[in-house]
């Protein structure tokens, strides 16, 4: 069992930068390959990052890539996402999650176990 916490969220304005931790519990984190994800209401889970267990490789959708870079600290069992410039659009919950399963990364239903999630809200 692995158990994920989320943090780092909040209300910022675009342009600003903002920097996501999850913590995470219960597995040897360096062999874990992580991703995070983002959702709005009414919309799927939507891919953002991942890294594999070992830093390599990584991977961002093109909505992010030249802004955000993930990063893992194995003595921390902490996985990081930093966001710099903000848009409106960036604006959702994010989740990070443990790669469980064979397939692609951008795929949600390839990761098993999901964080609470934190609220990402950028104004314009």
């Amino acid at each position: 069992q692995v158990q994920l916490v989320e943090s780092g969220g909040g209300l910022v304005q675009a342009g600003d930068s903002l920097r996501l931790s999850c913590v995470a519990s219960g597995r040897t984190f360096a062999s874990v390959a992580m991703g995070w994800f983002r959702q709005i209401p009414g919309k799927e889970r939507e891919f953002v990052s991942f890294i594999n267990g070992t830093g390599e490789p990584i991977f961002y959708a093109d909505s992010v890539k030249g802004r955000f870079t993930i990063s893992k600290d194995n003595g921390k069992n902490t996985l990081y996402l930093q966001m710099n410039s903000l848009k409106p659009e960036d604006t959702a919950v994010y989740y990070c999650a443990v790669k469980t399963f064979a397939g692609l990364v951008r795929a949600s239903r390839t990761y098993n176990y999901w964080g609470q999630g934190t609220q990402v809200t950028v104004s314009s």
